[in-house]
């Protein structure tokens, strides 16, 4: 999955979209087999029935930026990352 994030076309779409919505909102979860789960909601208001409802809501920047580094994933990622920083995003 890391893999396929990290290539085309994903990749740029996802770039694109944190850059300018265009008015979509956005709403994901994801759930691991390891354990755990998270979502990402981006231009949209909160579901009444959503991870919130029983887990704290963290904002996805500094270390929660990175969707590996949330799971605590140790080694090389399987492609290197090619897209902006945060910093570079919230310019």
């Amino acid at each position: 999955m890391e893999r396929w994030a990290r290539s085309e076309p994903h990749r740029r779409w996802w770039q694109d979209f944190l850059r300018d919505s265009g008015g979509t909102g956005f709403w994901h979860e994801t759930y691991f087999m390891r354990g755990g789960m998270e979502a990402i909601y981006d231009d949209t208001r909160l579901p009444p029935l959503s991870f919130k409802t029983f887990a704290p809501v963290a904002a996805a920047h500094g270390p929660m930026f990175s969707a590996r580094t949330r799971l605590h994933l140790t080694g090389e990622a399987p492609i290197q990352p090619q897209g902006r920083t945060e910093p570079e995003l919230l310019k």
